[in-house]
């Protein structure tokens, strides 16, 4: 451990041009991406060496990660509020009507009665028989007005 604190208080009195050339070294030779400053390149390489010593983001994190990339691409804005994750095996249950209905979360998908669906909102729409967002019927997020 001693060994990575060393590194990383090395990084400081690096000029530039190393910083670049551990840059690559650590990611392998790929090209550095355009316009990094000096504090941005070496807070990125810190980042590798802690990365490749203690681990790095367990995959559902980075997959959250690639999947909010996604939507600031596509939309130009990310949902903060609708970032929450439901690991497989987490049971969501609402009553409706008087009936209570459970639904397991699966790796991919959702379970209901011995039948699998792709969405919440599909799962809420079968259950009320309109058209309901999925995570709010579950109450996994509130209506605009209640979050301000």
């Amino acid at each position: 451990m001693a060994r990575i604190h060393e590194q990383l208080a090395g990084l400081a009195a690096m000029r530039p041009a190393k910083l670049r050339a551990e840059w690559r070294r650590l990611h392998r030779g790929q090209p550095l991406p355009e316009g990094m400053t000096g504090s941005q390149l070496m807070r990125s390489v810190a980042w590798r060496l802690q990365e490749k010593t203690l681990g790095g983001l367990p995959p559902a994190r980075m997959r959250e990660l690639d999947r909010l990339a996604e939507q600031l691409s596509v939309e130009g804005d990310i949902d903060v509020e609708g970032t929450r994750t439901l690991k497989p095996g987490t049971r969501l249950v609402r009553h409706w009507h008087g009936k209570v209905h459970c639904v397991t979360v699966l790796d991919h998908g959702f379970e209901l009665e011995g039948r699998r669906y792709s969405s919440l909102t599909q799962i809420a729409r079968e259950i009320t028989g309109a058209a309901w967002s999925g995570p709010r019927f579950f109450g996994l997020k509130r209506k605009a007005h209640e979050t301000s």
